[in-house]
């Protein structure tokens, strides 16, 4: 029984693909059976695959990116000053040919993130248009659509690294830990957030604390994710993103 679950839950997935991603490149297991245009696709959209760990590549994207951040920090600063010290951050970035993301997509790590305005996962990492599969809700939640989608990563993506970030200030985080009444569509949105809570928590543990449960909840509600896992497939690590600084550490 559940194997036959495992199997239509994959076919679905690829039914999914079929439906959405019209030349997504092939899963690896089908690469002997590509063509030579598959294949130079394939090339194209790993030109800016980091060749060693996808985790510790993101981290050291975030250097990159926090120390631009931190020296485009200021009120003293025009706006035009702190554009252009932004902007240089992205004068090295590896950028993949729009040609070939019309026509495909290999991304190399997934990101569960908050919805929030100032936590964009490529900015945050250095990384360009192509490179990053995003999932974002406000409060980085382990929702049932988000699940799905990284099922969808995994499975016929290929993608080894979910990283779920929590960041400072988060105003999810925050209205959890607050007892003023809320609309029943937010009163849903923060019920796993409460679940993961414990006694004490100020807001800076308690957004700790809820990454790590989301990455919890990804093993323990996808059986896809879990079996990835065990498999040393993929790796799933919650991480803490500092606005101030602009740096990101692992829980």
């Amino acid at each position: 029984m559940a194997w036959q679950r495992r199997q239509l839950l994959q076919g679905g997935l690829a039914s999914v693909a079929t439906l959405f991603t019209a030349g997504t490149v092939a899963p690896r297991s089908a690469a002997a059976a590509t063509t030579p245009a598959d294949r130079a696709l394939r090339q194209a959209l790993s030109a800016c695959r980091p060749s060693g760990d996808p985790l510790q590549a993101l981290l050291a994207g975030n250097q990159r990116f926090a120390a631009a951040w931190q020296l485009s920090s200021g009120t003293a600063l025009a706006a035009a000053d702190r554009s252009a010290r932004m902007a240089a951050l992205w004068a090295d970035t590896c950028q993949l040919d729009p040609a070939a993301l019309a026509r495909g997509q290999r991304p190399w790590a997934a990101v569960l993130a908050c919805a929030d305005a100032r936590v964009s996962p490529e900015w945050i990492f250095d990384v360009g248009p192509g490179e990053l599969f995003d999932v974002r809700s406000a409060g980085n939640t382990a929702f049932a659509e988000g699940i799905a989608s990284l099922e969808y990563a995994v499975c016929q993506l290929q993608v080894p690294l979910i990283v779920v970030m929590g960041h400072q200030s988060c105003g999810a985080v925050t209205a959890a830990l607050d007892t003023k009444p809320l609309t029943p569509l937010l009163e849903e949105l923060v019920t796993p957030i409460r679940a993961s809570l414990q006694s004490g928590d100020d807001l800076s543990l308690a957004i700790r604390h809820n990454a790590s449960y989301a990455a919890g909840q990804l093993t323990g509600r996808s059986a896809v994710l879990r079996e990835a896992v065990a498999a040393g497939k993929l790796t799933i690590q919650p991480l803490y993103f500092d606005l101030e600084s602009g740096l990101t550490s692992v829980i």
